[in-house]
């Protein structure tokens, strides 16, 4: 996953994109344990856009997507936010849930 500004989400969502961006912090442990689950269904998922954000330093996110905790998956149909996911379950949870985009 690459390291996105707010200014690259800012085009994905122009564009009317369909991808996912993980919301965490790096001294969080449920973030690193989320992180390499997502990774995993990633590599399944080669054809799926997936940025992340450290939360810490993204600006206006929080407040305009309301976000509650991290970690957090935000799921982007065509510019539009459609889903969010707190609780990332398991590796095939988070396959089923995103194999749909791709």
């Amino acid at each position: 996953m690459q390291e996105w500004t707010d200014q690259e989400l800012q085009v994905a969502i122009q564009w009317k994109r369909t991808f996912c961006l993980y919301l965490y912090t790096p001294m969080c442990g449920t973030c690193q344990v989320a992180s390499r689950m997502l990774s995993i269904v990633l590599e399944m998922l080669p054809d799926l856009t997936c940025g992340q954000m450290n939360i810490n330093f993204a600006r206006t996110i929080p407040a305009k997507y309301e976000i509650e905790s991290v970690p957090c998956l935000l799921i982007f149909k065509e510019g539009q936010l459609e889903r969010k996911i707190y609780a990332f379950q398991s590796v095939p949870f988070l396959y089923e849930t995103l194999k749909e985009l791709v």
